[in-house]
């Protein structure tokens, strides 16, 4: 498998950065208790978590399913900046009429996301500025491009519960798979809830809905993280994808499950 062992050589360099910077913010000791706060992140600091997940199946049901995030956020004194990039890659082999062995994608899908969230606006409160783009080959929408702008809020924080509401107007264009175009405008809202479950355990839950004139886009994802060390979770995961208005022969939805394992630096 020559694409892991090109991700494995990656993740070993990150790590080696890592360790050549002191000064970067560490996730904690493994035997503290997690926060439902984002880490403490120093003036002009990143904090920068990669994920990655690989199945692969033979005998009767032969494939690889690879499935990847890169999150990382930057800090200064008014400004608050997240990057975000993931993909899902699905792979099915079979063999023919022939006995030959054919391989088929089955799912394909890219997303990035930037966001800059200024924070002048009091304690928990936040105006931000949103743009995120989504390749998916397989998807109802093959290409999906959004910004929005709007205001945040922390609407409760007891120190293992957390919710963060945010709605504002926005923008989309995109291609149905049917090779149609739309664009128009959307309102969009969205929600994370954070919750400790345990010193070592954490719940988190978000969900975002863009709704405009054509179509409704949604999306909900899940997760459960526990702590392996000071630097690497196990995480499990589930999400789904909905749109309202989908071409003939397209479902509404498409969900994903996932067990993937962080590393933070």
């Amino acid at each position: 498998m020559k694409f892991i062992q090109i991700l494995a050589l990656a993740v070993s360099a990150i790590h080696g950065a890592a360790h050549a910077a002191p000064d970067l913010p560490l996730v904690g000791d493994v035997h503290a208790p997690l926060s439902v706060a984002p880490p403490e992140i120093p003036e002009g600091g990143w904090f920068t978590s990669a994920e990655l997940g690989a199945i692969t199946t033979s005998g009767n049901t032969s494939g690889t399913s690879i499935t990847g995030k890169i999150d990382a956020r930057h800090e200064t004194e008014n400004w608050s900046h997240e990057f975000v990039v993931s993909g899902f890659f699905k792979e099915d082999e079979y063999e023919d009429d022939d006995g030959n062995i054919e391989k088929s994608k089955s799912a394909e899908r890219f997303a990035a996301s930037a966001k800059a969230s200024l924070k002048l606006l009091g304690a928990g409160r936040r105006a931000f500025i949103l743009g995120s783009h989504v390749n998916d080959r397989f998807g109802a929408y093959t290409r999906y491009s959004s910004v929005a702008i709007g205001h945040g809020s922390n609407w409760f924080n007891t120190g293992d519960k957390s919710l963060d509401v945010e709605i504002g107007p926005g923008y989309f264009a995109g291609e149905r798979a049917s090779g149609e175009e739309e664009s128009g405008l959307t309102v969009r809202g969205a929600a994370q809830f954070r919750w400790r479950v345990s010193p070592s355990a954490y719940f988190a839950q978000t969900i975002s809905v863009e709704k405009g004139t054509s179509n409704t886009h949604s999306v909900a994802e899940t997760s459960l993280s526990t702590k392996i060390n000071s630097t690497m979770q196990m995480k499990a995961g589930f999400s789904a994808r909905n749109d309202t208005s989908v071409p003939t022969g397209k479902k509404n939805t498409d969900t994903q499950t996932s067990l993937t394992m962080v590393y933070s630096f």
